[in-house]
């Protein structure tokens, strides 16, 4: 079992009124960016070390147990101790870290104690220096029975920098981070409500940008790092941001209806881009049901925007082969949709936008079949590449 320990003990430097833990990140705050991150690897359990119970602080704990993981507030190693689970290993976020979902899930997949560590040199303010000319990087692995050895001592001593010494007297592995994830500012140690507020922009580019797919990559993602820090600035909720997208795919498959063909394709293309940027925000402010629910609406306006496409091309050539090839890619883009595995998606594959995008193009273009065509064997040859790599074992 893998649980997670946190800390909200400082205050912020430019906030002496306010915990750094619970200053704005990324659309919520620091402390639920850093569970949403030991949640995505594997954490089951969370510990919060804490120096006083602010309004802020107790909000934010209480939206981090809707991920379904138990959170416990503590204010000693002795209550550390009794709140863990016997067999649980540990790993520990430094007050105030900003990192990424890569760097705590490499650090989660390894056993045995060990630091994530950066030389000297590069070290932040914040980082304490661990020995070797390197500074911890806010980020270890610490065996349970460093917390008890930390409870047998007196009771000032500091809980993070206490577990740290004990790890390093143990002979902890360093990991070095990589340099590039430094000077990318998505890893640091802050505790400035200012300087918080721009690495939550970059890791807000560093979440679009690893998006999979060549649709999300290459148009959702560009469109998503210009206007989603202004989103989280304003508050935008992600319904709301859905409730146009979906509003948008109503009125382009209308569109379609009235003849405007090529039109309503691009219009809903416009709902279904909007519509993923609201699954973006409300995944990063914990609505996990609300982004599913606009995930899912990103499927049904795609699909239902080039049935539409499909029966009235077929209406106006008067025959059925529109319509049929229609029917054909939106099952087999259904079909692989449900069958892919997000993490092992790759580039190339196709997407429920993807198609649209492609059948939309074509319109405009004045080859309507031939985009129903095209769109048609991609969502099948993507199938069929998902399905062998079911196979494979």
């Amino acid at each position: 079992m893998l649980a997670g320990l946190l800390f909200a003990i400082h205050d912020a430097d430019d906030r002496p009124d306010r915990l750094a833990a619970t200053l704005p990140f990324s659309g919520v705050t620091l402390i639920e960016y850093q569970a949403r991150l030991l949640v995505a690897a594997g954490v089951s359990q969370v510990i919060v070390v804490v120096a006083r119970l602010t309004p802020e602080l107790l909000g934010a704990i209480a939206r981090i147990g809707r991920r379904g993981v138990s959170v416990d507030t503590v204010r000693s190693a002795a209550e550390a101790i009794e709140r863990l689970h016997p067999l649980a290993r540990i790993l520990m976020l430094g007050d105030g870290l900003v990192t990424t979902e890569a760097v705590v899930s490499a650090m989660a997949a390894e056993e045995g104690e060990a630091l994530l560590v950066v030389p000297e040199g590069d070290a932040g303010p914040g980082f304490e220096r661990v020995g070797g000319q390197m500074a911890w990087a806010g980020v270890a692995r610490i065996d349970p029975r460093r917390i008890a050895e930390v409870a047998a001592l007196p009771n000032d001593y500091d809980l993070q920098s206490s577990l740290l010494r004990l790890a390093v007297q143990e002979r902890a592995v360093h990991i070095l981070l990589p340099t590039d994830t430094m000077r990318g500012g998505g890893h640091g140690i802050e505790r400035q409500a200012r300087t918080l507020e721009e690495r939550g922009r970059a890791v807000l580019v560093t979440i679009v940008s690893g998006r999979r797919g060549w649709f999300d990559r290459f148009v959702l993602a560009p469109i998503a790092r210009a206007g989603l820090p202004a989103l989280v600035d304003r508050n935008v909720a992600g319904s709301t941001l859905g409730a146009i997208g979906g509003a948008l795919g109503l009125v382009g498959i209308v569109s379609e209806g009235f003849g405007l063909l090529a039109t309503g394709l691009v219009t809903a293309l416009l709902g279904c881009i909007a519509l993923a940027l609201g699954s973006v925000l409300s995944g990063l402010r914990d609505e996990a049901p609300v982004a599913r629910a606009q995930t899912l609406a990103i499927g049904g306006v795609a699909g239902l925007a080039v049935l539409v496409f499909a029966f009235l091309v077929s209406g106006y050539a008067g025959d059925n082969t529109a319509l049929a090839i229609g029917v054909a890619g939106v099952v087999a883009g259904s079909l692989g949709e449900r069958a892919i595995v997000e993490r092992a998606r790759k580039l190339w594959w196709g997407s429920p936008s993807a198609y649209l995008a492609v059948v939309a193009l074509f319109a405009l273009l004045g080859l309507p079949v031939a985009g129903l065509a095209i769109a048609a064997i991609y969502a099948t040859v993507t199938l069929a590449a998902v399905v062998e790599g079911l196979r494979q074992p």
